[in-house]
């Protein structure tokens, strides 16, 4: 039997749960794993339910009969394929680390998403990716070739149908128009020293001040540099015995981690945009082992 997942974004207002129940228990459905937030400061209400059909109804039919149930609430609904894999581009420059364990966590299966690109603005891990059987694409970027760069970046993502682009460690600031065009289908990495310690070697500038945290942050990318909404963070200790070098050692590990967590809740359809925040569902103790190996 194939797994679904339905999503729904609406204001809030009773009834939506008992509404979206009934339909899928008179469509033959049953509930594997169902999550729900009424966020009361904004009215707004989200529903992630995984579930099986169990008389081989296909996704148009759902759709199809569900419709005028989302039309009665005016939910913002929409319903997917477990089984089918987020096609997913990479854009990565000169630090790799993030890159690795992508390639490796795809690789072994616990990344369940089809790359179907690396763009870089450098060569250095085009053999790398090559030898992954995935296509690489070394875009240069300048000052004055921007614009062309952002278009041929962008061909490439409509060319492979690609859901969602990751921002392995790319270190160009991306345009406002690109920002715009794949608004909520970006994420992005980076050190949570900011704004504290910006510009050239943050670890060292934190070593410096005596910082007892290293953490990371993985989020949508907006228009406002690095400050778009939220979906993963994570932190780690260290002390005054360790050194920078030991500082940029962990920063990058725990920068991989928050990533693949973070991409792993989107692909999944955990992460619901609520304003400038977002809502994300946990996956459930008895789902995470068949989400995670796809």
């Amino acid at each position: 039997m194939t797994k679904y997942t339905l999503t729904v974004t609406c204001q809030s207002r009773r009834g939506i749960v008992a509404a979206i129940a009934g339909f899928l228990a008179e469509n033959g459905c049953n509930i594997s794993d169902s999550a729900q937030f009424d966020d009361a400061e904004t009215g707004r209400f989200f529903m992630r339910v995984s579930f099986v059909n169990e008389t081989g109804c296909g996704l148009a039919a759902l759709r199809k009969s569900f419709a005028p149930v989302a039309e009665s609430l005016d939910l913002t609904a929409a319903f997917h394929d477990e089984n089918e894999k987020m096609k997913v581009v990479i854009m990565v420059s000169r630090f790799g680390h993030c890159l690795n364990d992508l390639l490796y966590r795809w690789r072994i299966g616990a990344l369940a998403v089809d790359i179907v690109a690396v763009i870089s603005n450098h060569m250095d891990y085009q053999k790398v990716v090559v030898n992954h059987d995935i296509p690489f694409h070394c875009i240069r970027v300048t000052k004055d070739n921007k614009p062309q760069a952002e278009a041929e970046q962008m061909r490439i993502v409509r060319d492979t149908g690609a859901e969602l682009v990751v921002l392995a460690r790319y270190m160009q600031v991306l345009s406002d128009e690109m920002c715009q065009a794949m608004s909520g289908h970006i994420i992005n990495i980076h050190h949570s020293f900011l704004p504290s310690f910006k510009g050239a070697n943050p670890y060292k500038q934190a070593f410096e001040r005596g910082v007892k945290l290293i953490g990371a942050t993985s989020h949508y990318v907006t228009t406002d540099l690095d400050e778009g909404p939220i979906i993963e963070q994570d932190t780690i200790r260290v002390s005054h015995a360790q050194s920078p070098e030991d500082y940029v050692s962990l920063g990058r590990d725990v920068e991989s981690q928050v990533l693949a967590r973070a991409i792993h809740a989107h692909i999944h359809r955990r992460v619901f945009l609520n304003e400038n925040k977002t809502i994300v569902f946990p996956a459930s103790p008895g789902s995470y082992a068949s989400e995670r190996m796809g």
